[in-house]
């Protein structure tokens, strides 16, 4: 399903580099207040001069394929992209995340909850800091599933703040970490052999992985949407901000 941007150079929204440069170009001076000089197929893509300072940018769909790319982050003042998917992204580094000029911007993630202890936890868990996957951006969802004896998902978590690789509270090393804060719970579950018997579902990736890994399902989102709300139609206005037209 692609969504559809108002107000935009572009009809629908990007789906590769090329169009966040396109869109871009609608942003540059009147959003951002830039002079853009010079765009290159050499690196940086972009020289622009804000308030008399020289920018160098890049430009990217994913933020994260400047370092796929291997590419020199002294060389380069900006990203701008239209997902921001890079954690760990240097600091001096300014990323700009055009879906988010759309009031657009959240991906959908299952992660799986084996511990007995960490399924009660997260149980009783309405904010705090907890394992998140490692791509994940502030406003996305989270669905955590309850692994063995349980087997369903329960319960929908926000991304609140950036993610940040640290030491793990949970377990020993680090893991990727972020805060979050409940957005529902669901009194009536999604089940695992539920999910398995859904035409829709039956053969996507996470599905097919048995729930044992983090995974991005914004793909499956409308199905799941659609699923949550008819088994807990109470859950209608909670879950208003997180319809299948605004996905990233």
């Amino acid at each position: 399903m692609r969504t559809r941007l108002d107000n935009a150079l572009l009809y629908y929204a990007p789906k590769d580099e090329q169009g966040v440069v396109y869109l871009f170009s609608h942003f540059a001076r009147n959003r951002f207040g830039l002079r853009v000089e010079t765009v290159q197929s050499n690196y940086p893509d972009c020289i622009a001069f804000l308030n008399g300072k020289r920018i160098r940018i890049e430009f990217e769909y994913y933020s994260g394929n400047f370092e796929r790319h291997k590419h020199n982050p002294k060389g380069c003042d900006w990203i701008v992209c239209w997902t921001h998917d890079w954690p760990e992204a240097p600091s001096h580094l300014r990323i700009i995340e055009l879906r988010k000029e759309f009031g657009l911007g959240f991906n959908v993630w299952v992660q799986p909850v084996s511990d007995e202890n960490r399924r009660k936890q997260i149980s009783k868990t309405h904010k705090g800091w907890w394992s998140v996957p490692r791509s994940a951006s502030v406003g996305d969802l989270v669905l955590y599933y309850r692994s063995h004896p349980n087997k369903f998902i329960q319960d929908i978590f926000c991304v609140s703040v950036p993610v940040e690789r640290t030491q793990a509270g949970w377990k020993r090393g680090r893991d990727w970490m972020a805060e979050i804060r409940r957005v529902a719970i669901l009194k009536r579950p999604l089940y695992l052999n539920e999910l398995k018997e859904n035409m829709v579902l039956k053969n996507s990736g996470f599905i097919r992985s048995r729930m044992r890994t983090r995974c991005k399902i914004s793909d499956d989102w409308p199905e799941l949407y659609r699923m949550i709300l008819s088994r807990n139609p109470g859950l209608k206005v909670v879950l208003r901000d997180y319809g299948p037209e605004r996905l990233a």
